[in-house]
């Protein structure tokens, strides 16, 4: 598998994509784009943002949603761009229209997949680990399955100086690990996951003053611990779901 899976599209005081812009192109290597806008509502506009970003640098970019036969579009479809949003508004989507299988297949067969966000989100074998609203209720929560671990995009550090006294992200993602035994990759603002050839990668640069690196791994029973650079033991990973710890 190809994967390039985005934190966040756009960091702040930056341009859409902009942050990793040469990573994006070198990983799509000039192949036509399959745009998977579901995850927002417009499509039509959501598509156009993207390839207003990607065309000037050679790459051609088409919406899935105008696609005739979608699953036909995915079938051959040389690269797919899976774009942030509502996280249970886009599986949903996929589940409805019978995408989701036919999607996991293909990448599973080299079709490079890339996602930001949401699209990141449904790499992982369910979505329970979104930070999103679920404004509309899939048929299930079983995602793409990419990856053997759970990932957390726009992971983000409580501020010791804030005021905000409610869960932080850290206590959200120990509560899931309180009833699923399955690691969980936190990235930062700024930050992806690359796979290829059988390895993973962290790359990017974390956002924020209180980051200091770009990811963070959450396992049952254990501190959560800084990661960088080469993490391809977590492909090796399993998942327990619905495990309460004894």
């Amino acid at each position: 598998m190809r994967l390039l899976l985005l934190s966040n599209s756009t960091n702040h005081a930056s341009g859409y994509l902009e942050h990793a812009l040469d990573t994006a192109l070198g990983f799509l290597d000039g192949a036509t784009v399959t745009f998977v806008p579901y995850a927002l509502a417009d499509h039509d506009a959501y598509t156009a943002k993207v390839a207003a970003v990607l065309a000037p640098h050679g790459v051609r970019v088409s919406g899935l949603h105008d696609a005739a036969d979608p699953l036909a579009a995915v079938e051959r479809a040389e690269a797919v761009f899976v774009g942030g949003g509502n996280t249970f508004r886009l599986l949903d989507t996929l589940h409805r229209l019978g995408l989701l299988d036919a999607l996991a297949t293909r990448v599973r067969d080299g079709l490079p997949y890339m996602g930001a966000s949401a699209g990141t989100a449904i790499a992982s074998p369910t979505i329970r680990t979104t930070n999103d609203m679920p404004i509309t209720q899939p048929s299930s929560f079983d995602a793409l399955g990419l990856v053997p671990f759970q990932l957390n995009a726009h992971f983000v550090d409580a501020d010791p100086a804030g005021t905000h006294a409610g869960e932080t992200r850290e206590q959200r993602l120990a509560e899931f690990l309180e009833v699923n035994d399955v690691t969980v990759l936190g990235l930062r603002e700024g930050t992806w996951l690359a796979v290829e050839d059988g390895a993973a990668h962290i790359g990017g640069k974390a956002v924020g003053r209180t980051a200091p690196g770009p990811a963070l791994v959450f396992t049952r029973g254990a501190a959560p611990h800084e990661v960088r650079g080469d993490v391809s033991g977590l492909l090796t990973a399993t998942a327990q779901f619905d495990v309460p710890a004894s």
